[in-house]
């Protein structure tokens, strides 16, 4: 049975240009995106939504609430509460600038497409509710980048609860792909209070739903992902609570994962390293086929949740 994956028609002949030292690949844009968890009586649930299929990237897939770094959120001086801004460009791999603006956007896509702010008033407070017309008035503004989030923060008096983000893990689109991401992948606890809703423009259904369900769904094709999508749901599918996910994002690999593909005998190996499930055969003149040496093949997809 054929798993969820998302594989696009036109991904062979840019895999084989690339191998051929024909493709030129796009410079990856820096992107985060959000797995957001909150816990029900037997397992914590994360809110997934499902692009909508008219979408260029992954129409159709299940994904994360996520997007690009606004460079208006770099250096503007935000107050901001957890781990220092030092901190943050160790663990992320970035400078100090680069660090801020990577967690602002992990925070502002969370509040654009799932209208959860993880954000207080004071250091140790976040908003209980982000609902009425002034919040959506605000939260429109920022998701039409006619306000930078840093602005939305200052004129709202908070403060950013950079201790509310576990850093997860961090996919690169595939050099072979004409859109690309370099995407820190975050995981964070619905605040009390707060509730999420479908606030995406590029989604049509959001759900909560076990992390160990929606890895059945793919397995099963009845859910369609990217590979780091499905391999974070699988790690997440392990953790009893949202806190012990939360628990152990210090001690995740960040190490940049990026799709290889290499010529072999005329065909096309395309893997993820450190992911065999993902390992691609593409024969010659022909869409993706059996894994390596006969091996069976996982789903395959861009490095963007």
């Amino acid at each position: 049975m054929a798993n969820g994956q998302w594989y696009p028609p036109e991904w062979p002949d840019r895999i084989r240009a690339l191998a051929a030292g024909t493709l030129t690949p796009v410079t990856p844009k820096r992107a985060a995106t959000v797995m957001l968890l909150k816990d029900t009586a037997d397992t914590p649930v994360v809110h997934m939504l499902r692009r909508r299929a008219s979408m260029a990237f992954a129409g159709g897939a299940y994904a994360y609430p996520g997007g690009g770094v606004d460079p208006r959120d770099d250096d503007h001086q935000i107050r901001w509460a957890g781990p220092t801004r030092a901190w943050w460009a160790s663990r992320l791999g970035v400078d100090e600038t680069d660090a801020q603006a990577i967690v602002c956007a992990a925070v502002r896509e969370t509040y654009e497409e799932a209208g959860v702010l993880l954000a207080g008033p004071t250091p140790d407070t976040v908003v209980g509710d982000t609902t009425g017309d002034d919040w959506e008035a605000d939260r429109a503004a920022v998701a039409a980048r006619e306000l930078s989030f840093a602005e939305f923060l200052e004129r709202r008096g908070l403060v950013l609860r950079s201790d509310l983000l576990g850093a997860w893990a961090r996919w690169i689109t595939p050099e072979f792909e004409t859109r690309r991401y370099d995407t820190w992948f975050f995981v964070a606890a619905l605040p009390q209070g707060q509730r999420t809703r479908n606030a995406s423009t590029e989604a049509d259904r959001t759900v909560w739903i076990r992390p160990g369900d929606a890895a059945a769904g793919y397995d099963k094709g009845e859910l369609l992902m990217m590979p780091p999508t499905i391999a974070t749901l699988r790690r997440l599918a392990t953790y009893a609570t949202a806190a012990e996910a939360l628990a152990a994002a210090p001690a995740c690999d960040l190490t940049p994962v990026l799709a290889e593909a290499r010529l072999k005998d005329d065909a096309v190996i395309l893997t993820w390293p450190g992911h065999d499930e993902f390992t691609k055969r593409i024969p010659a003149g022909g869409g993706p086929g059996g894994g390596p040496d006969g091996g069976s093949d996982g789903g395959s997809g861009g490095g963007s949740a």
